[in-house]
């Protein structure tokens, strides 16, 4: 992958553009429409999620029983809540970045800015995921469960979420690529 163009050079935009207009008969503002109407679909699935992982999160130290935790997953937790908001703040970032630029005519940048804060969101995510299953198994099973289950939630986040769209994209060649 390191031959091939980056998302923002002028090569890989011409050749997406060519592409786009072969295959969809769209022009560069309606897949831009489309790119950013995609990434708001997106968006609103995994905001609803991260909104009530951020809640029930928020609530913990407010429960009976959150003074028995050590130490050590009290150091977890707040890393997690941490992460958790974090993920919210970038995820809810597109929603923002769009009202400043609302009626600019920077769709293109736009649509790109909100990609890599989805990215990074998504990043958040899953490592708030990893630290709240840590919290709740060693809560409720002790210090070698938790960190097994939190390592299995960790794998399983980076392979999915990670490993598998960075390998699919590695092995899909880019619009315009000769190598189809």
């Amino acid at each position: 992958m390191a031959d091939a163009p980056d998302s923002e050079s002028p090569e890989r935009r011409s050749g997406d553009a060519d592409w786009n207009r072969a295959e969809r008969d769209e022009t560069e503002t309606q897949r831009l429409d489309r790119n950013w109407n995609s990434l708001l679909q997106e968006l609103r699935v995994v905001q609803t999620g991260v909104q009530i992982l951020t809640g029930f999160l928020l609530t913990l130290p407010f429960q009976d029983g959150f003074e028995d935790l050590g130490g050590a997953l009290r150091v977890v937790y707040l890393v997690t809540v941490s992460f958790a908001v974090g993920a919210a703040i970038l995820l809810a970032a597109p929603v923002a970045l769009h009202r400043a630029l609302f009626r600019r005519h920077q769709l293109g940048l736009l649509v790109n800015r909100a990609h890599r804060l989805a990215f990074a969101g998504l990043a958040l995510l899953g490592l708030a995921l990893s630290g709240a299953i840590t919290v709740v198994f060693g809560a409720t099973a002790g210090p070698v469960p938790s960190v097994i289950a939190g390592l299995c939630t960790f794998v399983l986040f980076s392979l999915a979420w990670i490993v598998l769209p960075l390998t699919a994209r590695a092995t899909t060649p880019a619009p315009g690529d000769d190598r189809r």
